[in-house]
């Protein structure tokens, strides 16, 4: 047995283990007898809800965000426990009552809707009374969804807004009174009904019910397919499919711990037969899957409240995201590549793979609804409306195949994953509300950036970089679409203010969040990787973060150079930019795995490093210099081997 595998006392975890582990919010009661039907009535409600809004119009914002929050604190309190020792088949009366508490603080919205916007401001001692137990519901639901990290945060900017008085320097303002803090956060919808949540209550539900119904019609097993007939035959063929299996279930999955899980049971034991070492198969998986946040058309959730902060259209976002993610998924595929020519590893045998033209008459209709998306955004259907015309036609294309068709049991529970698949951002969203409430009050958004810029001394390249800390130390904890939150409204500001484009600030944040998913010491969907693939979990996220090379050296470019977010810049620009930054990662590429046609010694490394940096970087000038030092790197390594090929265990 090999040091990696002492280590690695939760060798070989199954999916579910894995996701219970390290997803927080997969971590559900089931219970039995009436409670399951209770659940699944009030999921089904819930979905009805979004889908009715949807078709015959939103309500007002106040009320659709109100009910929203309502369904989403009840499944919460029914399917969460307090404590991991409770019951997962038991309903405990403590929950129920919490649940109960969930429908008397929101609906008393919805009742006095009228009266509370009549004496907007003028809140009665019931009122106060009713904010308190709706902020403190949010919080309980925080702490059990999300965790201790996510809590932890909202309540130091809640104390913040009250200790402001007694804050030395920048730090401080003239307080916030009890009243006029919960009226603030509870009465409003500059607190928990702020931004996040509207964006939660419409486009966001719709797309996380638009790939439940994806994956109910086995979409997920055709892209596997899919990446074996194109790939499992090359060279290193199985961490090639998880590469582009990954990738495509990005599009439509906003999780990297539960892309890990769903495709990562695939093609981590292919990887593993293989011979890839076990931290690698792991690291590629975890780096493949993160990266599915970052991939168009349907990214992360936190890629929707970008377009409303920012304030465009939502295919922006995705144009601005096509560049990045393609160098992202570029620099993966070009490693695992030259991993597999160091160690001399094969690919599949074409006989015990799918054969790519039955498989795309047998399936191929089931990707169409992603297409028909793009489309639909192109033209300038809203998210809301291109994701409910895509739910439809998910249905629809199902009912094309016997093979594939959709049965009326497996719609209504597609109703039900739904529903309790957004409830972590759903929360998330709350509480980054709680936490953009306190920062408007008191102003200290403003002040944190203010700060930031006077840390950074007015340059730009250490305000980014103290950004890039605040969102990975932030992301170990705090999910992504929080994660967003906090630092697009502390640090993006920062940004902005040194002529940064809003897009590109915004982007910056969002990236670093995503990457803290596989940025030691904790790192998620590393960690998932190496439960499944029995890995030194520390090991397999240093291996996830030199694989995923291209997230961190990308956002500083994009930021430096905008044009590779397709901003201000025309088809020749672009063109160029794409082709000289992919030839750019095929130098960093390089440098990680330290091998190309014979191992690369440590010169040559810093050599294809520089070069591949030089090429990403817009500009002739850097062109230039980058293809000549890549040029003779390449002619140096064909004279000098640099060592004998390695051993795979090593």
């Amino acid at each position: 047995m090999t040091e990696e595998k002492k280590k690695a006392p939760d060798a070989g975890m199954s999916a579910e283990e894995v996701m219970q582990k390290f997803d927080k919010e997969s971590d559900k009661r089931d219970p039995v007898g009436i409670w399951h039907y209770i659940i699944c009535a009030v999921c089904i409600l819930f979905s009805g809800f979004q889908l009715y809004t949807a078709i015959f119009g939103v309500l007002d914002a106040h009320l659709q965000r109100t009910i929203h929050l309502c369904f989403g604190l009840v499944l919460i309190f029914l399917l969460y426990p307090a404590r991991k020792s409770w019951s997962r088949e038991k309903m405990n009366p403590l929950d129920a009552i919490l649940a109960v508490f969930s429908v008397v603080a929101t609906m008393y919205l919805v009742v006095n809707y009228k009266e509370l916007v009549t004496r907007a401001g003028m809140n009665t001692p019931t009122d106060i009374a009713i904010g308190v137990i709706g902020v403190l519901l949010v919080f309980e639901a925080t702490r059990r969804t999300v965790g201790w990290p996510m809590l932890t945060v909202a309540l130091v900017f809640l104390a913040y807004a009250f200790l402001g008085p007694y804050m030395p320097g920048i730090l401080a303002h003239r307080g916030v009174s009890f009243d006029e803090l919960v009226s603030h956060l509870y009465f409003t919808t500059e607190g928990i009904f702020g931004v996040p949540m509207g964006v939660s209550s419409t486009f966001i539900f719709l797309f996380i019910l638009f790939g439940a119904y994806l994956d109910a019609t086995g979409l997920g097993k055709f892209f596997i397919d899919f990446a074996n007939a194109l790939a499992g035959w090359a060279v290193g063929g199985p961490a090639k499919v998880a590469v582009l299996s990954s990738g495509l279930m990005g599009t439509v999955s906003g999780s990297s711990v539960a892309n890990v899980a769903g495709t990562g049971s695939f093609t981590i034991p292919m990887m593993k037969k293989l011979g890839y070492r076990p931290s690698f198969a792991g690291a590629v998986e975890a780096a493949a899957s993160t990266g599915g946040q970052l991939m168009p058309p349907v990214m992360g959730a936190a890629a929707f409240l970008m377009a409303e902060f920012v304030g465009v259209p939502y295919i922006e976002v995705v144009k601005a995201a096509v560049i990045p993610a393609l160098l992202y998924y570029t620099g993966i595929w070009l490693s695992v590549h030259y991993e597999a020519k160091k160690y001399g590893l094969k690919g599949t045998p074409r006989e015990e793979l799918p054969k790519f033209g039955p498989l795309l008459r047998e399936k191929g209709h089931l990707a169409l609804p992603l297409i028909v998306i793009v489309y639909l955004l192109v033209t300038g259907y809203t998210p809301m409306r291109a994701a409910l015309y895509a739910i439809g036609l998910t249905i629809v294309c199902a009912c094309l195949r016997k093979n594939t068709r959709i049965t009326f049991k497996q719609f209504v529970e597609g109703l039900i994953v739904g529903a309790q698949s957004v409830l972590g951002v759903l929360i998330a969203c709350a509480s980054a509300g709680i936490i953009i409430g306190v920062v408007t009050k008191t102003g200290v958004g403003l002040k944190l950036a203010t700060a930031l810029l006077d840390l950074a001394g007015g340059k730009m390249l250490p305000a980014m970089f103290f950004t890039m800390i605040t969102s990975l130390i932030l992301g170990m904890g705090v999910p992504t679409t929080a994660n967003y939150v906090i630092t697009s409204t502390i640090a993006a500001p920062a940004l902005v203010q040194m002529h940064v484009p809003v897009l590109a600030a915004h982007m910056f944040a969002f990236y670093f969040g995503i990457v803290a998913d596989v940025t030691p010491p904790v790192a998620l969907a590393a960690y998932a990787g190496a439960g499944i693939a029995g890995a030194n979990p520390m090991k397999t996220g240093v291996t996830a973060a030199k694989l995923a090379i291209a997230a961190f050296v990308v956002p500083y470019i994009f930021v430096l150079a905008p044009q590779l977010l397709m901003i201000n810049a025309t088809a020749p620009t672009i063109l160029m930019a794409m082709v000289t930054a992919i030839i750019g990662m095929w130098g960093l590429s390089l440098a990680m795995i330290g091998f190309c046609q014979h191992p690369l010694n440590v010169l040559q490394r810093i050599a294809f490093f520089i070069g591949g940096l030089c090429l990403i970087i817009p500009g002739s000038m850097t062109d230039l210099i980058g293809i000549v030092i890549l040029f003779l790197g390449y002619q140096w390594q064909r004279r000098n081997s640099g060592g004998p090929l390695p051993n795979v265990g090593e």
